[in-house]
């Protein structure tokens, strides 16, 4: 994996020059052949660096010059895992991504269940302990904070997915919310040897990727990402706050 340099210009401003074309609703989220002020991974890593005074890690999924998901995670966050500390998939983490099937450009939060019985050769990618998961389903209680941030960003527009990824999907809008005790019954009935995961997001049509300019992509990515972070909090061992 690329080693991002730490003499970047800031993540906004006339230093930056991503375009709303790197965002390809046919291909994915373009990261190839570009200078290191155009590319988001370069772009939002030093910005959350800045945000939150902490090394963070990059993680993503997809091949060549376009990918299809991208995230980012707290560096501490995952060394505090006494069994999960060499891999990242126990780790609550901001990602975007972006898939031709689905036809919108996602941004927010998302943990990882792994499996519940894993497939031969994949034992490592099993639910352990320590990961950031069992945090979420233990917070999902009624009238407990993540049900108060969960309304507050529905009713903002934002979106829930939960269950695994290669199955019929069960995205939630303000209008078809379950309540947190019906969606912890989802997640922890999401099958168990399939990945499974949960997703707080803001989507975006092509239609409004094309309307808006670079700068204002890369404003709208970390806005969500902030809004997202009380949830992030409430599922990790530590906890993200704003350098002032």
């Amino acid at each position: 994996m690329r080693t991002e340099s730490r003499t970047a210009p800031q993540a906004t401003g006339s230093a930056v020059r991503f375009r709303p074309e790197f965002l390809d609703f046919q291909r994915g989220i373009r990261v190839g052949n570009l200078e290191e002020n155009e590319r988001i991974t370069r772009i939002l890593k030093l910005a959350l660096e800045s945000r939150f005074g902490q090394p963070f890690v990059t993680e993503r999924w997809g091949r060549g010059v376009h990918w299809q998901w991208i995230s980012w995670l707290p560096r501490a966050n995952r060394a505090a895992k006494p069994l999960s500390s060499h891999y990242s998939f126990g780790c609550a983490k901001f990602f975007i991504s972006l898939h031709r099937e689905e036809e919108m450009f996602k941004c927010g939060l998302q943990l990882e269940r792994g499996y519940l019985k894993a497939p031969r050769g994949h034992k490592d990618w099993a639910l352990r302990p320590d990961w950031d998961w069992i945090r979420l389903l233990a917070a999902l209680k009624p009238s407990g904070p993540i049900e108060q941030h969960l309304k507050r960003l529905l009713r903002e527009g934002f979106w829930l997915y939960a269950g695994t990824w290669d199955e019929e999907s069960q995205c939630f809008s303000r209008r078809d919310f379950p309540g947190v005790t019906k969606l912890r019954r989802i997640l922890e009935g999401a099958t168990a040897n399939r990945w499974a995961g949960f997703q707080l997001f803001y989507g975006m049509r092509e239609s409004e990727v094309r309307t808006a300019t670079g700068v204002d992509l890369v404003e709208s990515m970390l806005a969500v990402f902030r809004e997202v972070t009380p949830v992030m909090n409430l599922t990790m061992q530590i906890r993200l706050e704003e350098e002032r």
